[in-house]
């Protein structure tokens, strides 16, 4: 029945499409972070380079979540011009850098790097760090955990084709297993434009061949948030 629903709503489908292919472009993929004696610039950009946007991180106060999103969507050359601009004028502070090492995580497979930041008082030897890195060394990231930057994989194929809720109410499905540590920064904001909606359980994706015709059957199965426990 669906193929020949599809063949008499072909140009439903074009429509769908090219929406698709609209909405696609504007997912960032690619970031880069630069740093100034009072604030951390968050650059992304989305995979064809057409897409770029700036968000600025007040690092003088590490206790609140100071963030700002620039409303204007850059250029390449956009972009590197106000990086310049910025770089100029926090010279006589040092300039604009880029960052190699900041505070934070870097998590490699299984193994969880520090980056100190010497305007923040903590030490990731501390009593209770080291506890939350046993914790979180022993989720394999790179096993079980899958996401996509452009298909809502939280949601079913059905709810996906017709329901369109804003993404703020696609975090709190039970299937988001990243969406307490991602609240913040999205209530913030307002949007989901910097986080990736995290799922854990099952993707399998494989070609068929039916009656001389090439397919993809894509399996999904979810686990969820709220009962996580042994299976």
């Amino acid at each position: 029945m669906e193929p020949i629903a599809a063949e008499n709503n072909s140009d439903n489908i074009n429509n769908k499409e090219s929406s698709f292919q609209f909405q696609t472009s504007t997912y960032m993929q690619k970031f880069r972070l630069y740093e100034t004696l009072s604030n951390f610039y968050m650059i992304g950009r989305n995979k064809s380079r057409t897409y770029w946007r700036v968000l600025k991180i007040d690092r003088l106060d590490p206790s609140e979540l100071n963030i700002r999103e620039d409303s204007t969507i850059y250029t390449e050359s956009e972009c590197s011009e106000l990086l310049r601009r910025v770089h100029e004028g926090n010279i006589s502070t040092g300039g604009l850098k880029f960052v190699t090492t900041c505070y934070g995580i870097v998590v490699l497979k299984s193994e969880m790097i520090p980056l100190p930041n010497s305007t923040v008082n903590s030490s990731i030897n501390d009593k209770n760090d080291i506890r939350y890195k046993k914790l979180l060394c022993s989720v394999d990231l790179t096993k079980d955990f899958f996401f996509s930057y452009s298909y809502h994989v939280m949601r079913s194929l059905q709810k996906n084709l017709c329901n369109n809720d804003p993404d703020q109410v696609l975090y709190e499905t039970m299937f988001v297993w990243n969406e307490f540590l991602t609240r913040g920064i999205r209530k913030h904001l307002k949007n989901t434009l910097w986080t990736v909606a995290l799922v854990y359980g099952f993707f399998k994706q494989t070609t068929l061949s039916v009656s001389g015709r090439d397919l993809k059957l894509t399996l999904i199965a979810r686990r969820s948030r709220h009962y996580a426990g042994t299976r």
